[in-house]
């Protein structure tokens, strides 16, 4: 059996990950989603809400679990007995994160494969930053998320007073 491993920080899961995650449970006996509960940006979720969201996504795929976990990525694959760590390119940019990111989880770990899925070209302007930004001013996200992810995005931003710093959204990747 051949596991994979499917890191991020969904924040929020969009359909550019729902892509990526069925292919690649196409590709692998078993897919693991693995929802980053220490990334070193400003999440919007928390971890629990992160991983709820994602395992709704994934519940009518038997092929796809969903876990969290707070250590080196590689660490985790090795924990969970994955052989491969999968990765989604959209753009040109995304390479040469992904290149340098598996470089050194090779380093790390040399008996974990990366896999690169090239993305749909529907999902290439896609990105968590993306749409919490678009839900941040009000905008029409119906298309780039499931409807249960998008009303968490709404009730998310109603019960943030104006008051309150607005959610740091630069992000270099997602």
């Amino acid at each position: 059996m051949i596991r994979a491993f499917f890191p991020g920080s969904f924040d929020p899961i969009h359909y550019g990950h729902i892509d990526i995650a069925s292919r690649a449970s196409r590709l692998f006996d078993e897919v693991v989603i693995g929802v980053y509960n220490k990334p070193m940006k400003n999440m919007l979720f928390t971890p629990e809400e992160r991983i709820a969201m994602a395992k709704r996504t994934f519940e009518e795929e038997p092929k796809i679990v969903v876990q969290g976990y707070n250590k080196l990525t590689v660490d985790f694959a090795r924990e969970i007995n994955a052989k491969v760590i999968v990765r989604g390119l959209r753009v040109f940019s995304d390479f040469e994160y992904e290149f340098r990111m598996a470089l050194a989880n090779h380093r790390l770990a040399q008996d974990i494969e990366v896999v690169a899925l090239i993305t749909n070209e529907e999902h290439t302007f896609l990105s968590s930053t993306t749409v919490r930004e678009i839900a941040s001013l009000g905008g029409n996200i119906s298309t780039m998320v499931p409807s249960y992810v998008a009303e968490a995005l709404n009730q998310k931003f109603a019960e943030m007073n104006d008051d309150r710093p607005n959610v740091h959204m630069t992000s270099l990747r997602d």
